[in-house]
């Protein structure tokens, strides 16, 4: 559902806010499709609701969903366009989530939370630092779960992201998280899959997954 890194790569939150604002502002209508993430659905659909963080929220399918089966949400987006239209979402399918306008990395989100934090083909900007990315991390719960999920990029995907101004290399990936984890979390999986219920027209078919769980 997500594409975040295509188009954007500023680093600095105001700019990437005024970014995606725009991007939003371009059509009345919803960007997104409305449902929920299919590895996300894959991934967590058999766990008992407790609490959870949706990074990069966008327009709020994922969490509508989560909150829909009974989760107390938290739901955080850098685009306060995208998060306007989160909230009369929400509304509509008559579900409370806790919506919050603002880059994760600074929002000082509060020390493990959450039994469920979800990062679904997030931006996560290196130049922010490892420290920074692992508080953003310790919202998880000891016991709970952190699920981060990426587009496999071949050689033609990075390529086009770097025409777009966007290189794969500044942000955080699978591959960085699982090593900023390593210390006080389980990975119980870091590899590359079929993309689960991908939208009709998604150019991305596989996904790199990170599941690991906090200690």
């Amino acid at each position: 559902m997500h594409d975040h890194q295509r188009h954007f790569g500023a680093a600095d939150p105001a700019s990437q806010a005024a970014a995606w604002d725009a991007r939003y502002l371009e059509q009345e209508g919803a960007m997104w499709s409305g449902r929920p993430n299919g590895r996300l659905v894959a991934e967590v659909a058999d766990l008992g609701p407790g609490t959870a963080l949706d990074v990069g929220c966008g327009e709020g399918a994922d969490a509508i969903w989560l909150a829909g089966r009974g989760w107390t949400v938290t739901a955080v987006d850098v685009s306060a366009v995208a998060v306007d239209r989160a909230r009369h979402a929400a509304g509509r399918a008559g579900v409370v989530v806790e919506w919050r306008a603002g880059d994760a990395l600074t929002l000082g989100l509060p020390e493990g939370a959450f039994d469920l934090v979800s990062l679904q083909y997030p931006a996560l900007p290196k130049a922010a630092g490892d420290a920074v990315v692992r508080r953003l991390l310790g919202t998880v719960r000891p016991g709970g779960l952190l699920l981060a999920v990426y587009h496999d990029l071949d050689d033609e995907h990075r390529a086009r992201m770097r025409e777009h101004g966007a290189d794969p290399d500044d942000f955080v990936g699978a591959d960085d998280l699982a090593r900023l984890v390593a210390d006080e979390f389980a990975v119980e999986m870091c590899e590359t899959v079929p993309r689960a219920d991908p939208p009709p027209d998604a150019r991305h078919v596989a996904d790199v997954v990170l599941r690991a769980r906090r200690r």
